[in-house]
């Protein structure tokens, strides 16, 4: 008798808690919970996405300091927008000696009709 009562209680459990599972997977696939589901998502990934530019950002500036400092590029506060230059000596001393510089002239008008 009591093994009979045993296996009617546990086969009960078993029903109850599979009737549950199931229960909870189906509530999960309705329309709405799957749109929650993607709204979530998306947030998620939208948050990731600033993230991974933020440290993009701070990276390219970084690279940049690195980058004037082995040029000798310095900021100067009272351009705006801080603007960086070229020092000026060595900035008139590449033009003065660049002679590679060949422009092509045109007898005609590219814009023309043929």
């Amino acid at each position: 008798m009591f093994r009979r009562a045993f296996w009617f209680t546990a086969g009960a459990a078993a029903g109850v808690w599979a009737t549950t599972k199931v229960n909870r997977q189906l509530k999960k696939l309705t329309p709405e919970s799957l749109a929650a589901q993607a709204a979530d998502k998306a947030v998620e990934a939208g948050h990731r996405l600033k993230d991974f530019a933020l440290d993009v950002k701070a990276g390219m500036t970084q690279r940049e300091d690195e980058l004037n400092d082995a040029l000798g590029l310095h900021q100067d506060p009272d351009r705006p927008d801080n603007v960086t230059a070229l020092p000026g000596p060595r900035r008139l001393r590449a033009i003065e000696n660049d002679h590679t510089t060949h422009r092509p002239t045109f007898s005609h008008d590219r814009n023309e009709d043929h």
